[in-house]
């Protein structure tokens, strides 16, 4: 998939976020699974997660400027994570309007 992109430390950080993210995604495919049986699980505390996870994406980007002056990280990296929290909270959004949606689709029906 990275074949054609570039060589050397942009290629191998593109590879490394491409491996974290299928890491994260074949975690939150084995959390929404074991979630599914458990019984205490609702769609609140699913939702209450979500938002906290966002939340927590998108506060990390504060701390990056100052890991960059400290070189801790690479440019490459504060972009990969700057656009996964940016996908991360448009993401939400378009999940927070489709229930907004939903909400004014039920209100609108007859009893």
């Amino acid at each position: 998939m990275v074949n054609g992109v570039g060589s050397g430390i942009g290629r191998a950080a593109i590879e490394a976020a491409l491996k974290q993210m299928r890491s994260r995604a074949a975690a939150a495919h084995q959390d929404v699974g074991a979630s599914s049986g458990a019984a205490g699980s609702s769609f609140t505390e699913a939702l209450k997660d979500g938002v906290a996870s966002i939340d927590g994406a998108v506060k990390a980007t504060q701390e990056l400027p100052m890991r960059v002056l400290k070189g801790e990280l690479d440019f490459h990296e504060v972009v990969a994570q700057l656009k996964e929290s940016e996908l991360a909270f448009e993401f939400s959004m378009q999940v927070r309007n489709k229930l907004i949606d939903a909400y004014r689709e039920v209100m609108r029906m007859g009893v």
